[in-house]
């Protein structure tokens, strides 16, 4: 299964708008440009987690994004199913009937054992986004995360001094 750059894009920007007090908002083009992507593309994976209601917006000059839910109430499977949708990854077409010579009717009457193998598959990945929350991970990245607390804070200071808020 691939996920699109989006899913990415789009679960990082939570992470950067849990830190935000939660009235602070972030605008597409900050967001953009503190992760280096194209803002196009990015406002596309916004327009999304905003149409799944997991953040919200605000116009005009000062708007922006925010989280529109609590971050320990947001999971990466909501996330992905913001930006990916609700589909199977999986999609049974039944080939087995296909065969030059194919069985009675009756035989194809259980589900295919390749497709209930891949349905199972798919439910435990998708239990296991669903166990993780946007302030677990926020949380990983503040205790154990791979960049130094002086270098946390130099992105704390760029980001307080573009949106007006300093991170929690």
């Amino acid at each position: 299964m691939r996920l699109s750059q989006g899913v990415e894009w789009a679960v990082h920007c939570c992470l950067l708008m849990a830190w935000l007090p939660p009235t602070a908002t972030v605008s597409a083009t900050t967001l953009a440009e503190y992760h280096g992507v194209p803002r196009p593309y990015l406002a596309k994976a916004l327009q999304a987690l905003s149409r799944a209601g997991l953040v919200a917006t605000t116009a005009g000059r000062s708007g922006g994004y925010r989280l529109a839910r609590r971050p320990q109430e947001i999971t990466l499977f909501d996330v992905v199913n913001a930006v990916e949708g609700d589909q199977p990854a999986f999609r049974c077409t039944e080939i087995r009937q296909n065969a030059p010579f194919p069985a009675p009717e009756r035989c194809y009457r259980k589900s295919c054992g390749v497709a209930v193998a891949m349905w199972r598959a798919e439910q435990a990945w998708r239990d296991s986004l669903a166990e993780v929350t946007i302030a677990a991970l926020v949380d990983t990245y503040r205790d154990n995360g791979p960049v130094p607390p002086a270098v946390q804070q130099r992105n704390a200071d760029w980001l307080t001094e573009r949106t007006g808020q300093s991170h929690g």
